[in-house]
């Protein structure tokens, strides 16, 4: 199995996160909805923890800030009743935003699209269930790990798959996630190769493809599926026990952007020590 880069944890606590990916190719721009709606401001803010300094980073778009995302992603990024994106990245987003004095806009699309927005300067922030891998650190900056992530497989019940012989099966995963890079790699390298993998456009889409019997296994993070196994109770769904893999997660930026990356760092580790960040995570996961 990868070792993967680890990255210390300002806080500690039990999430569930895996690289996400899929969902739609076209973007679709929406200002996050809060209690306490963010102050509009120009292309610059600064941190609420230090209003009186002037301020010095600048966002894509004057007084807002542009999280692009992948709502495929339950709980953490998700579309409601109404389209319009959910879940606890957003809402951290939404809150970090606050705390710069600026108004957050969503731009759901591909996850692909979603790293190459931040990449390319068309959007601020990228949080996506993103893993800081070294590829990633090459082409971006990423604050401080916000959580630590656990990938599984889901298999039918009464399945001859185990973690020893995935090798030997075909294994349905995200395009674009750690799953998926991970699980095609050579076997020289810790994956299973290229033809014993098939990248599907939504994790949703992959599990359907399990259901269908058209895969053995699907590699996605922990708390999707969850959902996914909940959600398809008829087609007896399980996961294997323990972790297929771990890693990382952070905010990604745009490689260079000292001045932006610090202040999202700064606000992230406020809302994780005045417990705001904790407060959003209960509200979407319960100990049960």
């Amino acid at each position: 199995m990868k070792k993967i880069l680890a990255l210390t944890m300002a806080v500690a606590m039990s999430l569930s996160l895996a690289a996400c990916g899929g969902g739609n190719n076209s973007a679709n721009s929406t200002p996050a909805a809060s209690s306490n709606p963010p102050a509009a401001s120009g292309s610059q803010g600064g941190s609420s923890a230090d209003a009186s300094t002037p301020a010095s980073f600048t966002t894509v778009e004057s007084g807002k800030l542009h999280m692009s995302t992948n709502a495929e992603f339950p709980p953490y990024e998700m579309l409601d009743d109404s389209g319009a994106p959910i879940g606890i990245d957003v809402e951290v987003a939404a809150a970090i935003a606050q705390k710069l004095g600026l108004e957050l806009v969503v731009d759901d699309m591909g996850f692909d699209a979603a790293l190459l927005a931040v990449q390319n300067g068309q959007s601020d922030i990228a949080m996506a269930g993103i893993t800081v891998r070294e590829d990633r650190l090459a082409v971006m900056d990423f604050t401080d790990s916000y959580a630590t992530g656990v990938q599984v497989v889901i298999v039918k019940e009464g399945s001859d798959v185990t973690m020893d012989n995935l090798g030997e099966k075909m294994i349905g995963t995200q395009l674009g996630t750690t799953g998926y890079i991970y699980a095609s790699d050579t076997p020289e390298n810790g994956g299973y190769g290229e033809d014993h993998v098939i990248g599907y456009e939504t994790g949703a889409v992959a599990v359907q493809a399990l259901v269908k019997e058209q895969v053995d296994a699907v590699i996605i993070d922990n708390l999707p599926a969850q959902e996914y196994v909940k959600a398809n109770a008829a087609a007896g769904l399980t996961i294997l026990e323990g972790a297929w893999v771990e890693e990382n997660y952070a905010i990604g930026l745009q490689k260079g952007n000292a001045e932006l990356l610090n202040a999202v760092n700064g606000a992230l580790n406020e809302l994780k020590a005045d417990g705001t960040f904790q407060g959003i995570v209960d509200k979407y996961i319960t100990a049960d």
